[in-house]
């Protein structure tokens, strides 16, 4: 068995997945690198494989279908590796009223953010656990902490995201391992290009965060082993509004962040 540490790190070739990736070589992590598409993968190694990374394996998986989170865990296993460190980054949304979207689409990123998370957090878990060490971070996001008209999935799944982190954070708490909910807010990614949102206020008026600084603070929390950062303070006051502030009237003043820029 391999005496290197490991990062696995899905959603690896973009936005806050690539973001910590860099951070994770740049502390001298090998990388497990999983994303959908071989040849992003190869694009991201040749910088990674510059940042101090000793060794890096790819694993070109869709996650949207569950059974390849299960075959990321065999792979990675049959190679001889033990993961250190699990980064759950992977995600999609999809934007317009709940009755007009599409339910496939709807159904698909439900097992990209929610199942496919499990699927990966249970094995590797299981393996940290019994090892007695390992750390987890669960991309989340502030959409998790309000209801969001417009993503009313994708709000869902993240919500579910942030409580599932919590929850399995207080069974292991005494067992070696740490889990780290990140919660960023409207950060510059493909998220809103891939979620067709482009034409959303959100996006045309409102100032996305930096996905290195996003990276940044959640590599922090999770190395210090916290259970959760909110990344940007105006994030944390607008999740600090939402918590006194009734879930109806949250609802409304997200769904006039969220509506097109010319309504």
């Amino acid at each position: 068995m391999s005496t290197l540490k490991y990062a696995l790190i899905t959603g690896a070739t973009s936005g806050i997945g690539y973001e910590l990736a860099k951070l994770f070589a740049i502390d001298g992590y090998s990388l497990v690198l999983v994303a959908r598409y071989q040849e992003e993968l190869d694009t991201a190694v040749q910088t990674l494989g510059t940042l101090g990374a000793p060794k890096i394996m790819t694993l070109a998986k869709d996650l949207f279908d569950t059974q390849e989170a299960y075959e990321v865990y065999d792979e990675v296993k049959a190679a001889g590796i033990e993961i250190d460190v699990l980064v759950n980054d992977a995600g999609q949304g999809q934007y317009g009223e709940f009755i007009e979207t599409d339910l496939e689409r709807e159904l698909a990123i439900i097992d990209l953010n929610i199942s496919s998370l499990v699927i990966l957090t249970k094995r590797f878990l299981i393996d940290m656990v019994n090892r007695g060490e390992g750390k987890i971070l669960n991309v989340s996001s502030i959409a998790g902490k309000m209801p969001g008209p417009l993503q009313a999935v994708y709000h869902g799944t993240k919500a579910f995201v942030h409580s599932f982190s919590e929850a399995i954070r207080n069974e292991v708490k005494d067992k070696g391992v740490t889990v780290t909910s990140l919660l960023p807010g409207p950060t510059e990614t493909d998220f809103f290009n891939k979620a067709d949102m482009n034409e959303s206020k959100i996006v045309k008026e409102g100032s996305l965060a930096s996905a290195e600084v996003v990276a940044r603070d959640g590599y922090d929390a999770l190395m210090a082993g916290k259970d959760k950062v909110v990344s940007g303070m105006k994030n944390k006051l607008q999740v600090a509004m939402s918590n006194v502030t009734p879930d109806e009237q949250v609802a409304q003043m997200m769904h006039n962040q969220q509506k097109p820029s010319d309504e």
